[in-house]
């Protein structure tokens, strides 16, 4: 099958599987009262207080069906693997919310080792793999750096870093589901081109990994794309961590197996603003005892600064597409 039409198709079925997946599942959550318990010092989110959560599952569920019928090459299922693990993680921590009616699922060390455990086994993975490797490309050029021995902690950050990230950015309705549908689509590009790529360099193995991580990625945006139907202001369901966990560890995937990692930070610029402001509110804290930002992370304080919340998704969807656009760019010089 051409890879044009394979692509498409795994955004489209990505898409469809999660659609037709989203009534059932909302139907399921509020009955069995799997609502999402709302901070209590962000009083701005009362209302969407009994909103049921885990939503994740429908576009995990979403991606599975694009990934089995078209990418089952190596890099694809492995993506999926990861994905499906990180995902896991989420469930537990949102299953334990929801059981005992709490906004404290997971104790953040538990968290932190098993995203800690399936970063260093992908770690090992890319070290010992011919599609992937330790080569990593320098954006803005054509030259790509072989981080060598440093790959592994630098594979295992990177997905620490990309899961958390899009773990924290998830707090406004369509946040996430805005900005990585921008993110799998700008990735599934680049990856479609390097399969091709490789497909005109006579390498044939190389060019079907690449193929089914392309597939992953726009089967991901299909899906992503669905699940914001339901997820916009105001959603009917949350992601929960179940899908923003999986989010970042398929963000991180994507990246990584394509040895494009130093793209991810341009791409997920708004991924990047969110760590980083909390990263200041704490240590601006602790040196002053008083906030730089009304709340952290930034969403949360342009939603006290009067932004509605429609605004900001916006703000965060179009900055992420402006982003991508000069990361292809870059990609292509």
């Amino acid at each position: 099958m051409d890879f044009a039409l394979k692509f498409l198709l795994a955004a489209l079925l990505g898409f469809v599987v999660t659609a037709l997946l989203s009534r059932p599942v909302i139907a399921f959550a509020k009955k069995a009262k799997a609502s999402q318990t709302i901070l209590f010092y962000v009083d701005k989110h009362e209302g969407k207080k009994g909103t049921p959560t885990m939503g994740g599952i429908m576009f995990l569920a979403g991606i599975c069906v694009p990934v089995i019928a078209f990418g089952r090459e190596k890099l694809g299922i492995v993506a999926l693997c990861v994905t499906l693990g990180y995902g896991l993680i989420g469930f537990l921590d949102d299953f334990i919310k929801v059981r005992f009616k709490r906004n404290l699922g997971l104790k953040a060390y538990q968290k932190i080792i098993g995203q800690l455990g399936i970063a260093a086994i992908v770690a090992a993975f890319c070290y010992t793999s011919e599609s992937v490797g330790t080569l990593v490309r320098i954006p803005f050029t054509n030259v790509y750096a072989d981080f060598k021995w440093a790959y592994i902690p630098f594979c295992a950050f990177v997905f620490i870093a990309m899961s958390n990230a899009v773990n924290l950015t998830d707090g406004l309705d369509g946040l996430v589901a805005g900005s990585g549908s921008v993110y799998f689509a700008a990735f599934g590009i680049m990856i479609a081109f390097a399969a091709a790529y490789a497909a005109d360099g006579g390498k044939t193995l190389l060019s079907e990994d690449y193929a089914s991580l392309a597939v992953f990625s726009f089967g991901f945006f299909g899906a992503l794309v669905a699940f914001l139907w339901c997820n916009s202001n105001p959603a009917s369901i949350f992601m929960g961590d179940t899908g923003s966990l999986a989010v970042g560890g398929a963000a991180a995937c994507v990246a990584v197996f394509s040895q494009n990692a130093l793209f991810a930070p341009i791409i997920g610029i708004m991924y990047v603003v969110s760590c980083i402001s909390v990263i200041l509110q704490v240590l601006h804290f602790k040196r002053t005892k008083k906030r730089l930002f009304l709340m952290a992370p930034f969403h949360h304080h342009l939603e006290y600064k009067g932004i509605k919340e429609s605004k900001i998704v916006s703000y965060y969807t179009v900055i992420t597409l402006v982003a991508a656009i000069i990361a292809l760019i870059a990609f292509t010089l």
